[in-house]
């Protein structure tokens, strides 16, 4: 028998809609842990997925919903020939001014809750047996803690991460060091965790490590909630 569709809450950022009706997953981790990795075999399990950073991406990408407003308080220098946001260039004044990191959140996250709503609702109405919110803030916001069921952290040395990062992006170790700093600790996320995935290099074991989450969450489904 199809379950109930879930409604819409009349406040897009607000994912209360789901609570108790599907288990959630808040899984997050440092810059380089690992995250998409583990979120694609949670996906390739069956799992919901809503990525946002991925959503991030995208309303900045050319056409996105954000690049207008973005145009508008930043002027067009912040702008790329193909009409997709000056990452760079962005992540060095957010660094140098509060201010503007502000103004840029005031932008972005309104779309970015809207969307993740959006995802979540219609990964539910789509039969998911739980939703996986990746969020590589989730510690910093303090605003997840209350809404999800679970909360699983990548996890890795930092050496590695900045190793990382590098390997797979145009940064500086100074500029990774930077992201690092602004991030959560490392001990800050650990101990927010109900599961750890330790993503050092042992593929076979973290594999392993995200089967078992999995099962988890699976369990969680079947002894928590119950279908309408």
């Amino acid at each position: 028998m199809a379950s109930t569709p879930y409604k819409p809450p009349g406040d897009p950022s607000d994912l209360t809609a789901l609570k108790g009706h599907i288990p959630l997953l808040g899984l997050t981790g440092g810059i380089g842990s690992g995250k998409t990795t583990v979120s694609g075999l949670l996906g390739q399990f069956g799992a919901g997925i809503i990525d946002t950073d991925q959503i991030a991406h995208q309303i900045t990408a050319p056409g996105g919903i954000a690049i207008p407003l973005i145009r508008e308080q930043f002027g067009v220098d912040f702008i790329d020939s193909s009409g997709a946001l000056k990452r760079g260039k962005m992540r060095s004044l957010v660094f140098e001014k509060p201010d503007a990191r502000k103004v840029l959140e005031h932008i972005t996250h309104p779309l970015i809750r809207q969307k993740t709503i959006e995802d979540a609702i219609g990964l539910a109405n789509a039969g998911k047996p739980y939703l996986v919110f990746v969020i590589p803030l989730l510690i910093e916001s303090g605003n997840w803690q209350g809404l999800l069921d679970h909360i699983a952290v990548v996890d890795c040395p930092e050496e590695t991460q900045i190793e990382r990062v590098i390997q797979r992006s145009k940064l500086t170790r100074e500029e990774v060091a930077k992201i690092l700093g602004a991030q959560a600790s490392r001990e800050e996320r650990l101990s927010q965790a109900n599961t750890i995935l330790n993503n050092d290099g042992d593929l076979a074991k973290l594999n392993a490590e995200i089967e078992d989450l999995h099962q988890k969450m699976i369990g969680f489904k079947n002894n928590t909630f119950t279908s309408s």
